[in-house]
């Protein structure tokens, strides 16, 4: 008699369904475990023994199968061993053979006989629900499979010995409720930046629109300080993308106690970060600093002292919001719909901007063009706004700060996404909230300029040789700047301040 018990294996955010089959058979005492199981998974036949030892069952003196189906689809992690158990304990009796018809079951295994947590509970749960299913999981994740479903049937137990006595009908154990991250304290303010007027203004714009950002500056300008200010303006997430967020999250195992948050995500990879780091991968792949910044921001500090083969792989997702991974024998699609902020310095010492700063190894123009050579044009030209940030004078940190706290600006940027996001749910477009996720062939009826407009355009894309990249991205700026000004339609004005913000990254990408 062959026991079976359902679980799931993940690609990527998603998971696919996994047959667990237990068959104990007369025959030579071994424990058989089949159906590509990775390391992990082949270590679970040991914890699994010592488990069930623990809560005072033994294994049988036969020969037990376990055979993983499909058997060509890779396994790996270890949320394998609490199915394989109960496949074994349903086989020889020790609960009953139906007890978990109709459940999805999930978790890793301790030598007691414990639960301990495990990544991807919420998009388990939300698959299990999709096929009708309950969901077994340890308590440790209870909380954060509770968010699936309001009606689904989820049993959380703390050990293999109370999850026996609920399947017995001895024990009854609640169901979990849902999990809400306490806030650690305010955000970094707007209001703490002196000076820096159009860095302030620049970063509004790119808060609004979603709109990838590059600051160029001299060391100590503030070009960090003004990056980490920037998910005090952001809008919080709404439910999809709160979903989206943390199955990202569950899967890397980053949900600290299945508690959810509705703050944007705000990565800052250190410049060393590999390729495999920033868009995922390796031997066992998992969601990079791109997947993890999805709905929120990838901040890259010294952008040129990044691997030039690390920033290179960002250029797909920036444009298609998700990343594939493909192994031989593996495919994994992760979402990064995220917006880049980057910092860097105009030179390798940073002082070729200096008025009467003369570099000793070459000329000031030489050394900054080989600097911002390490950075590919093709990378630039999926930047939507390149300011300079010059450094900040001690006039300027003497004076009083500004009065306009993050608060005000969060209120207009608010407001513009508002209308961005009514104006593509009209449109039709699921997903798109924000100009910068426009697609280029709806530019002509959302972000269509005024013939004065028209006239700058035309003129501009020649001059500045505007790629068709370039081209739709300064009127995805153009279309932002009129939502802040509360306009219907993209006038000369709009434009002209969106290909200000084009000419710093032409002058880049010629260095490149």
């Amino acid at each position: 008699m062959v026991t079976r018990v359902a679980t799931v294996a993940f690609e990527g955010i998603e998971a696919r369904a996994v047959d667990v089959q237990v068959q104990v058979a007369a025959g030579g005492v071994a424990f058989i475990l089949v159906g590509l199981p990775d390391k992990a998974v082949a270590e679970s036949r040991e914890r699994v023994r010592a488990a069930l030892v623990a809560s005072g069952l033994a294994l049988p003196a036969k020969r037990i199968t376990v055979n993983l189906a499909p058997a060509d689809l890779p396994k790996e992690g270890s949320h394998y061993d609490l199915p394989i158990a109960l496949g074994i304990m349903a086989a020889i009796g020790a609960i009953p053979a139906d007890a978990l018809d109709g459940f999805t079951v999930l978790g890793e295994l301790a030598l007691d006989g414990s639960l301990t947590a495990v990544a991807g509970v919420l998009p388990a749960a939300i698959a299990a629900h999709g096929r009708g299913h309950g969901l077994i999981c340890p308590a440790a994740c209870g909380s954060e499979a509770a968010w699936a479903a309001e009606d689904l049937d989820i049993v959380a137990p703390r050990s293999l010995i109370q999850l026996a006595n609920h399947v017995r009908g001895t024990q009854v154990m609640a169901r979990p409720s849902p999990a809400i991250a306490r806030q650690a304290g305010p955000l970094p303010d707007l209001a703490d930046i002196k000076g820096q007027e159009s860095a302030r203004r620049v970063l509004e714009i790119a808060a609004a629109g979603g709109h990838n950002l590059l600051m160029n500056g001299p060391p100590g300008a503030g070009k960090s300080m003004l990056a980490s200010r920037l998910p005090s303006i952001l809008p919080p997430l709404g439910p999809r993308e709160l979903l989206e967020v943390s199955m990202v999250l569950s899967v890397a195992g980053r949900l600290a106690d299945g508690e959810l948050t509705d703050r944007r995500p705000f990565r800052a990879p250190h410049h060393s970060a590999s390729m495999a780091a920033l868009v995922g991968g390796g031997l066992q792949a998992k969601p990079g600093e791109a997947s993890l910044a999805h709905h929120g921001v990838l901040f890259l500090d010294e952008l040129p002292e990044f691997q030039a083969q690390a920033l290179d792989a960002l250029r797909q997702p920036l444009e298609t919001g998700e990343i594939l991974i493909s192994r031989a024998n593996h495919r994994a699609v992760y979402p990064a719909r995220f917006q880049l902020v980057a910092a860097m310095n105009p030179c390798r010492c940073g002082r070729a901007t200096e008025p009467g700063y003369a570099c000793r190894r070459q000329a000031s123009e030489r050394c900054m063009a080989q600097y911002q050579a390490r950075i590919s044009g093709p990378l630039l030209d999926r930047i939507d706004i390149a300011i300079d940030v010059p450094a900040v004078t001690a006039s300027d940190l003497i004076q009083p700060a500004p009065s306009e706290p993050s608060a005000a600006v969060a209120a207009r940027v608010a407001q513009a996404r508002r209308v961005q996001s009514a104006r593509y749910a009209a449109l039709g477009l699921d997903g798109v909230e924000t100009n910068a996720a426009c697609p280029a062939s709806l530019l002509d009826e959302v972000a269509r300029p005024d013939q004065a407009g028209l006239t700058l355009l035309r003129s501009a894309a020649d001059s500045m040789r505007l790629t068709a990249r370039g081209y739709h991205r300064v009127l995805k700026v153009a279309r932002t700047l009129a939502d802040l000004d509360g306009e219907a339609h993209v006038a000369r004005i709009h434009l002209a301040e969106a290909l200000s913000y084009r000419s710093r990254i032409d002058q880049a990408a010629q260095a490149a």
